[in-house]
């Protein structure tokens, strides 16, 4: 049966991924149009739904710093955002059960407050992976996202915890008192499990094991702990390597998940009606998550393209209805109804943030009539004194050209990388490291590139690099530009585009290496050979 439910999620994702949108949406087509030919969700396909959804929160953990929940743009837009959309949500939610419409009439004062907490979420397993797709988790407005879903979801868990009178047993003291004592095991173990299968492996064990199973028993809750163990990790050189080595795993049962979706959703008449009359309350949501970031002084499109990712009701809204339908308190109609909601937000979000530079650009002068007039650090103007080489990406390839053009012109040459913690390496070892956006519009704005004489592509994501070279060539550049690709259809495209030269990362890896193997072997003596 699992097999039939993944070759029709394949099917619509392949479909869908032809049309430039991101395979989710096929994915959850695929649910629903399973759901209609009448089959439904198994056990099987649950475990593995659950089990996407636990690896997710272990790999946001392993890119997520303590140090961001902490800002004030993060912890106050979500603070104030989860209490002004629930009660946004209560107002509409009882106005419209005076109406006596369909099953709103049903709702009283509790449950409607209970469904407006649940609508207030937006969805993390969405916002990760657009972020990811787009190579933005980095970005000021994917930190700035991922922190507000992760105070989102502590908020959640509290009311979980509450609502099902499931309070932490003494096992949460010891575990809590544990965890930093035992922190340089688990380094040594992930310093250990080298690179090989082992890795992998390492990071089911602390996901399940140590981190789901080990907060259940102790009373708190197992996704959770997963995040925790996860932010546990992250300050470990590895915990990158980490995040990748379980990606192919986390997308495959995430599959699973987009799945159930449609599959456990009651499609009737009344449901599909009501749905409808909460995705047409959604833009309040996304402009009250634009106002709040706006208001603790991001940037206009900081703001839009966080709102953007935020767009959405969530899978914990399903869970909070879940546990509210166990309880009498709703019926079991309004969990199809939150089902549906989700569903679609998830489809009409996806080429939202698809386009949501496009839309900013589109807007922008009426955006900043509203933007804070002071400015977060990370988004100060950039300076590019004289330099006449910018590489955008300062990653291994970014790095390694960097290198080798300041060893020729050493004060000629600029990185610029989104992520602050890459900025601050390089600049700490003295190169002249820019933390900015290459594809933020406003970048190509703030600064002064008509002493550039060439430009290097080198970020790791391919539509990364296309939208910068857009950017680059509607601000008037005419330097020389280069770039990186993995294949050679992406190659033809930049090639297409205007770039002079591109670098296939694959294939002329090989080629420097054989170039290295040839040089060392004939800089040794004939007699020595």
């Amino acid at each position: 049966m699992e097999l039939l439910f993944y070759a029709t999620a394949f099917i619509c994702g392949f479909v869908i991924l032809q049309f430039k949108l991101p395979p989710l949406i096929g994915f959850l087509c695929a649910g629903f149009i399973l759901n209609i030919a009448g089959y439904q969700s198994t056990a099987l396909l649950e475990q593995m739904a659950n089990l996407g959804v636990t690896l997710l929160l272990f790999s946001i953990g392993l890119k997520l710093k303590i140090g961001n929940l902490v800002k004030a743009q993060v912890w106050g837009p979500a603070t104030l955002h989860i209490v002004l959309c629930s009660l946004l949500f209560w107002g509409s939610l009882l106005g419209l059960s005076w109406l006596k419409l369909p099953l709103f009439s049903e709702l009283s004062t509790q449950s409607a407050a209970i469904l407006a907490f649940a609508l207030s979420f937006s969805s993390t397993v969405f916002a990760v992976k657009v972020l990811e797709e787009r190579g933005e988790m980095s970005s000021l407005h994917g930190k700035v996202a991922i922190g507000i879903l992760v105070m989102q979801d502590i908020f959640a868990v509290v009311f979980l915890a509450i609502s099902t009178g499931k309070i932490p047993n003494y096992w949460a003291i010891a575990l809590v008192c544990a965890l930093p004592l035992v922190r340089p095991a688990f380094y040594w173990m992930l310093g250990r499990s080298k690179h090989g299968e082992v890795l992998p492996l390492f990071g089911f064990f602390f996901a399940l094991v140590v981190g789901y199973h080990a907060f259940e028993f102790a009373g708190l809750k197992g996704d959770l702990g997963a995040l925790i163990i996860g932010m546990i990790l992250a300050p470990h050189k590895k915990a990158g390597e980490l995040s990748k080595a379980l990606l192919s795993f986390k997308d495959l049962f995430l599959v699973g998940f987009f799945l159930t979706i449609g599959l456990n959703a009651e499609l009737t008449l009344h449901a599909l009606m009501v749905a409808t009359i909460l995705i047409l309350v959604l833009p309040l949501k996304i402009l009250l998550y634009y106002v709040l970031t706006n208001a603790f002084h991001l940037r206009a499109r900081t703001s839009l393209l966080g709102a953007f990712s935020l767009s959405n009701y969530s899978e914990f809204g399903l869970i909070v209805c879940a546990l509210a339908v166990s309880s009498g308190w709703l019926t079991g109609e309004w969990l199809a109804v939150v089902a549906i909601a989700v569903s679609i937000t998830f489809i009409a979000a996806s080429p939202l943030n698809k386009k949501s530079n496009e839309l900013y650009v589109k807007f922008e002068n009426y955006l900043l009539k509203f933007e804070s007039e002071k400015r977060l650090a990370e988004e100060m103007p950039v300076n590019l004194n004289q330099t006449k080489i910018l590489i955008f990406g300062m990653g291994r390839v970014g790095t390694g050209a960097y290198e080798t053009i300041a060893q020729t012109y050493p004060n000629s040459v600029a990185g610029v990388d989104i992520n602050p913690e890459t900025v601050e390496r390089h600049t700490n070892r003295g190169r002249f490291a820019i933390l900015a956006d290459a594809t933020d519009p406003d970048f190509w704005n703030r600064i002064n590139h008509s002493e550039v004489e060439m430009v290097m592509l080198a970020m790791p994501k391919h539509a990364q690099n296309i939208f910068a070279l857009e950017r680059l060539k509607a601000s008037g550049f005419t330097g020389q530009v280069t770039a990186i690709a993995n294949y050679p259809d992406q190659q033809k495209e930049l090639e297409d585009m205007g770039v002079h030269s591109t670098f296939n990362f694959y294939l002329e890896a090989g080629s420097g290496f054989a170039e290295h193997v040839k040089e060392k072997v004939f800089s040794i003596p004939n007699s020595q050979r």
